[in-house]
């Protein structure tokens, strides 16, 4: 054990930390720790590779050990899962707390590899890939033509800027520079409920990777262009694509960087379970003939609470569907989150060790196709499956569902209006 200097202590550090601290809870429940490491207890990757204790992490800042905080591997190797505070008996935000000390305006830190130049991106040219207004509304026009043709309806529509819609739905821009056919799979179920929804042709991009890198200015600047957009197009509800940590920085967001904004905020995922639950679009589970397994998004399922719909979504159109164990809020974090992705060579190792974990939970239930309703997870367990090999692909919810889809009739169409 390495002996502490009590003349290197910082004894203003963690009062430091408390005031710069923005939660929709109270900052000072920090002070609340009892150190009785149930928090190292409950991560699961306590173990797994170096730098994984956060119960060290957190005696380092309430002791004032300022220097080690901010020179700590463990702050970029997390991934704010928030698993340790699921069973920390005084609820102490262990992921808010490093994602406090990561921000580059509260203590000058920058992240490894990429995630500053990805919220950079998204702060001057509103989308974090940097993709032109020309390239997207090109993309929607290209996707509605597909759709179109699929469907068998010349009116069919991705609707842009329609003031008065239902749903403001709001994408990720994997989805528009890597995977347009995602959006034209989610327009066909959109198109099958007869949604009154529209897009922005502003500030379209739900995802929020300030939300990893700690900068609550920047946090902020995000959310209100989304408020902004819900103002401007006067629609009743954001819809946020299948996107855990975008779903999670739109809704806890818009509370904690907008003084307690409450416009109404959804998943997808949440639609599509509502919309299948109501019949107002029918599905046939045939069309889905392969196991499939569920990986719990952790600012989904754990953090925002969505843990019933995406399951019954894959029961309604799948006919073989298996759970991982564990599961729902005790879920293992795929090991990409917390801007991980992002990080670059420096920490993909610690990806790749977590992933382990993920894919022993896959191999053991068979299952051909992994569904998981967020990009980051979805890019993780893509990774996981090449490195350890594993006989299986990845999906979203909206793919199965989309696949599974009874297309209405011209007078079913009309009767949902």
């Amino acid at each position: 054990m390495e002996a502490i200097a009590a003349s290197k202590l910082d004894p203003t550090f963690m009062s430091e930390v408390v005031s710069k601290f923005r939660t929709d809870k109270d900052p000072a429940d920090l002070y609340n720790c009892l150190t009785c490491g149930m928090c190292s207890a409950g991560c699961p990757y306590n173990g797994v590779h170096d730098h994984a204790d956060p119960r060290k992490f957190i005696r380092q800042v309430v002791l004032g050990m300022r220097d080690e905080v901010l020179a700590s591997t463990f702050i970029w190797a997390c991934t704010m899962c928030g698993r340790c505070t699921f069973h920390c008996p005084m609820n102490v935000d262990i992921a808010g707390l490093v994602r406090t000390i990561r921000s580059p305006k509260n203590f000058g830190l920058r992240a490894p590899g990429f995630l500053q130049d990805v919220v950079d991106a998204q702060i001057r040219t509103g989308n974090q890939m940097e993709v032109t207004t020309e390239e997207y509304l090109e993309t929607l026009e290209w996707m509605e033509e597909e759709l179109q043709q699929e469907v068998g309806d010349p009116n069919a529509r991705i609707p842009v800027d329609q003031e008065g819609a239902e749903f403001l739905f709001m994408w990720d821009p994997r989805e528009i520079k890597y995977y347009p056919q995602d959006v034209q799979s989610i327009a066909k179920i959109m198109w099958a409920a007869g949604a009154s929804w529209t897009v922005s042709s502003r500030w379209w991009d739900a995802t929020h990777y300030a939300l990893f890198n700690g900068d609550d200015e920047d946090s902020t600047t995000m959310v209100r262009r989304t408020m902004e957009e819900f103002e401007r197009l006067k629609v009743k509800e954001v819809i946020i694509t299948e996107c855990g940590h975008a779903f999670r920085a739109q809704r806890w967001g818009r509370i904690v960087w907008l003084n307690g904004a409450t416009y109404p905020v959804r998943s997808f995922v949440q639609l599509q379970a509502e919309w299948i639950r109501e019949g107002r679009i029918k599905v046939d589970r045939t069309r889905n003939t392969e196991r499939v397994t569920f990986h719990d998004p952790c600012n989904l399922v754990r953090k925002e609470g969505v843990v019933e719909e995406p399951r019954y979504c894959l029961q309604q159109v799948c006919m073989d569907f298996v759970e991982m164990w564990p599961n729902r809020q005790y879920n293992y974090c795929c090991g990409g989150g917390g801007g991980l992705l992002a990080m670059g060579k420096e920490i993909y190792p610690y990806r790749m060790a977590k992933g382990k974990l993920k894919a022993e939970q896959i191999q053991a239930t068979g299952a051909k196709i992994v569904v998981t309703p967020c990009h980051n997870c979805y890019d993780q367990l893509t990774d996981i499956i090449k490195y350890y090999k594993l006989d299986c692909k990845v999906r979203h919810i909206h793919h199965l569902v989309s696949n599974a889809l009874i297309l209405p009739s011209q007078a079913e169409r009309e009767q949902l209006k």
